[in-house]
């Protein structure tokens, strides 16, 4: 869904509030001060503030899916671009850290969110199945992808509160992923720690 400005910038304003807020406490004039725009902006752009939260839960979701899949080329082994997408992941939320807190208070939660961990993620960890680089069974797939999504959310808790770096956090999380999908231990810390390509715009 493109976006036009007025439209980008209610969204963002909207992953400030929800990221502190539930979707029951955000109003339009918050809303509305926050993106800089007049109420009747707010009107005119979303039917609801619970519609909102859903086409900014979409966005996002989408989105980051987007980005993450244009940071890796073609050729990337399956472990290589798994790691570098939880390495993205928690480097946006300490870039971001809106968005970061956006995703740690509902994507546990929320379906619409929960697609991030069914798009590059999903496919590079059914890539590395299928490459034989992991070693689970394949009925095991909704609880590989559910600890890599706790994994990416409990990483970003602890780079928001200050207790790792960005660095830290994500190459850690990075490596434990692997080696419990069965990637050798010194072989997943080389690749969580190779150098992590840039995150699309």
């Amino acid at each position: 869904m493109k976006l036009s400005p007025v439209q980008k910038r209610i969204h963002e304003a909207a992953i400030r509030l929800f990221a502190e807020k539930s979707v029951e406490e955000v109003n339009v004039s918050e809303l509305a001060q926050i993106a800089g725009v007049a109420r009747g902006t707010i009107y005119n752009n979303l039917a609801s503030v619970e519609s909102l939260f859903e086409d900014v839960a979409t966005q996002l979701s989408a989105e980051m899916n987007d980005r993450v899949a244009r940071s890796a080329g073609p050729n990337l082994q399956p472990t290589v671009r798994l790691a570098n997408a939880i390495r993205l992941y928690i480097r946006r939320a300490h870039e971001e850290p809106h968005w970061g807190g956006f995703i740690v208070r509902y994507a546990a939660s929320n379906a619409t969110l929960q697609q991030m961990w069914s798009g590059p993620p999903m496919h590079d960890v059914l890539g590395g199945l299928t490459a034989k680089q992991y070693s689970f069974r394949q009925e095991q797939l909704a609880s590989v992808m559910a600890m890599i999504g706790g994994s990416i959310l409990t990483a970003t808790v602890l780079v928001l509160q200050g207790h790792k770096t960005w660095r830290d956090a994500g190459s850690d999380m990075a490596e434990f992923v692997l080696r419990a999908l069965g990637v050798p231990a010194e072989e997943a810390r080389v690749i969580a720690t190779l150098e992590l390509p840039a995150l699309p715009a």
